[in-house]
């Protein structure tokens, strides 16, 4: 090819313009297409993984999930399961599908993974799609929406445990949305496993026939190579029409930096290709599709994604705002919008737990803004407003589903993006109804009426209550009863589940529950009790806000909405752990714990005290008075003119937990 001579680039812009399309124009085509050809991309060659993909039927995928009480072994089970079918190696990294760091610490599951395998059942391969469900009852809504994509689940129950709170709750959830049950017994190698006695459980309480269940141990890997057979003969084919116009389902979405938001889908019916274009039911957002493919375990692209399939899709141009991707969305092609049916959405889950997140140093908070809004892209269930307090500066209202979601999201901010962040005690939303008919719910204590105006058009203040099942041995019943009474609960029911397993029903305010209560149930019972709990709305309650008082000014970072029977208790506790962490002025310090107008508590902090009677030796006593009397004068002045400054460290030792 002709190079272009460097003396057209010293002419006039004029005259070189003219020149450069002369000179194109004696470029031959030939070599232009030449070049085009050279930078032309290959048509990628079709994976063996796509080849075997595309020659299975629709009738021989399965898509299924696990469900289990926390801790019962579903994420190494999941590793077996893989491992089974040659989709990672044997050995090497364990729980393959916990992502987060915090998922391998704790050794939990937060965020809900899927992975397709290939099986090969008497000679013919088959598509599974698995889903590793969370356990914890605050991920809940993860597990509602991982069921949508499938059509059975394994129902896994630890031998020595037997079947537990989360147990019975995520049956009800599976057997609700009509998933197939394959019963599992996991944890057989246990010199404490008593199998028939989980099995016994799993047919008392759920119906779920021995004969059909697997006994293994995902740990050591025995017996778990039967248990595909078992999903391929229990678990029914999604059912999907090839033929008919796109419908796909978004499940689940998450961040990437550089591609955008990815969606999670199942597709119900036609196809969806790279360069389709796409609409959004909720939206009405138009999106051109950039690539298709399954998780196998990791993001693998393919050329199409079918009915019956679940897989990843992203956009390019990329989605921007994961608020775009609404869970439950239903997706078609431009056009067939008029024949398709979209799905009914899923409910988005309400926040129940709020605390208040500020910076340590204020210097940090654009770093932290943009930690704390980077999490909040992977995680839709977290609400997000900003706040500001006078004693710990600007900062942020965070709302969760429960406490481990608040602790999770804690830990992800310090491990993931270095974070020091000081986080108020956890509060829940109240409701007030005034006279004039008006509702309110009202999340921040800072916004709780309190002053009297407010109090006179106050008709009703309620606060939330969740319906809370607890499974613990027989002989710990009357220290768990105790603990429910002591935290205001209403008992619904008691059964006994077994001749020592023991199921009670308690009607319990949120606002105990999140003050520690698993904590405490699990020290009285010695760890042997879980909970499981949901919403059973608002009820009337007689509560009032709280402050502590500095020198009769309040501390807006502290205060708190409680009911009035635990008003003197907290007030106590707080003027006493406060005084610990304030340091002695020149004058004297009153700290007060305040319900409303009633002091219900009081701390003093005397002050430094000068000996101004030091130079007097032998003098009259009226002259030592005299300087003493000088002295409390001053005191005063003091006071009237310099109030009180705290150190940030007073509240963040007053804070911690």
């Amino acid at each position: 090819m002709q190079r272009c001579p460097l003396s057209l680039l010293r002419l006039p812009s004029s005259l070189r313009c003219h020149y450069a399309s002369q000179f194109l124009s004696s470029i031959p085509t030939r070599a232009f297409t030449t070049s085009l050809a050279r930078h032309a991309q290959p048509s990628k060659p079709v994976s063996d993984l796509e080849r075997r993909i595309k020659a299975i039927p629709i009738e021989r995928f399965r898509n299924f999930c696990i469900v289990a009480h926390v801790d019962h072994g579903k994420s190494t089970l999941s590793d077996r399961l893989l491992e089974l079918t040659g989709t990672i190696q044997p050995g090497g990294n364990k729980q393959i599908l916990d992502k987060l760091d915090v998922e391998r610490e704790r050794g939990i599951t937060v965020k809900a993974q899927t992975c397709s395998m290939l099986y090969n059942y008497e000679g013919e391969d088959y598509l599974l799609h698995l889903v590793d469900t969370p356990g914890h009852v605050d991920f809940r809504a993860e597990v509602s929406r991982s069921y949508a994509s499938c059509g059975g689940a394994l129902l896994l129950v630890d031998a020595s445990q037997g079947v537990q709170a989360q147990t019975v709750a995520n049956f009800y959830l599976a057997f609700s949305q009509g998933l197939v049950l394959v019963p599992v017994v996991n944890k057989i190698d246990l010199p404490s496993a008593d199998s028939e006695r989980a099995l016994e459980q799993m047919q008392t309480a759920f119906e779920l026939k021995p004969e059909n269940a697997v006994l293994v141990s995902a740990k050591t890997g025995l017996y778990v190579e039967k248990i595909l057979p078992g999903v391929i003969k229990q678990v029914p084919a999604p059912v999907g029409d090839l033929n008919k116009p796109l419908r796909l389902l978004l499940v689940d979405s998450w961040y990437d930096n550089y591609k955008g938001v990815i969606l999670l889908v199942r597709i119900f019916d036609g196809t969806v290709k790279a360069g389709d274009q796409v609409v959004s039911f909720a939206t009405g957002l138009k999106y051109f599709v950039g690539e298709v493919g399954i998780m196998y375990p990791d993001q693998t692209p393919q050329s199409s994604l079918r009915a019956g399939q679940v897989g990843y899709i992203y956009f390019n141009p990329g989605m921007k705002k994961s608020q775009e991707a609404l869970s439950g969305d239903t997706y078609t092609t431009v056009g067939s919008e008029h024949l398709v049916e979209p799905y009914p959405g899923f409910e988005e889950p309400k926040s129940m737990v709020f605390v208040s997140a500020f910076p340590v140093d204020q210097s940090d908070f654009g770093h932290l803004e943009d930690s704390i809004n980077q999490i909040v892209l992977n995680d839709r269930s977290v609400t997000l407003q900003k706040e500001a307090s006078e004693a710990l500066g600007a900062g942020w209202r965070l709302g969760f589903l429960g406490t481990l979601h608040c602790s999770v999201f804690e830990d992800r901010l310090r491990q993931e993006h270095g974070a020091s962040i000081i986080i108020t005690p956890p509060t829940v939303p109240f409701r007030v109804l005034w006279t004039d008919g008006r509702e309110e719910i009202i999340q921040s204590p800072t916004n709780f009426p309190d002053t009297d105006v407010l109090s006179q058009r106050i008709a009703e203040l309620q606060e939330p209550y969740v319906s809370a099942t607890i499974t613990l041995p027989e002989e710990y019943l009357g220290k768990v009863i105790e603990l429910c009474e002591a935290n205001r609960g209403e008992q619904k029911e008691l059964n006994f589940f077994t001749a020592t397993q023991v199921i009670l029903k308690y009607d319990i305010p949120l606002a105990q529950l999140v003050d520690d209560f698993f904590g405490k149930l699990k020290g009285a019972t010695k760890g042997y009790a879980s909970l499981d709990y949901e919403d059973a709305g608002f009820r009337r309650s007689s509560i009032v806000k709280m402050q502590l008082l500095v020198n009769k000014e309040p501390v807006d970072a502290v205060a708190r909405v409680v009911h009035t029977s635990q008003v003197d208790r907290i007030g106590r506790q707080w003027v006493k752990k406060f005084k610990e962490h304030v340091d002695r002025q020149m004058f004297e310090v009153i700290i007060q714990a305040a319900a409303g107008k009633r002091i219900v508590a009081r701390e003093t902090i005397k002050p430094f005290r000068k000996d101004v009677l030091a130079k007097l030796h032998a003098s009259d006593i009226s002259r030592r008075r005299k300087l003493l009397e000088k002295q409390k004068e001053g005191r005063k002045k003091l006071k009237a003119v310099g109030n009180i400054t705290i150190d940030h460290k007073a509240f963040q030792k007053f804070l911690a937990k």
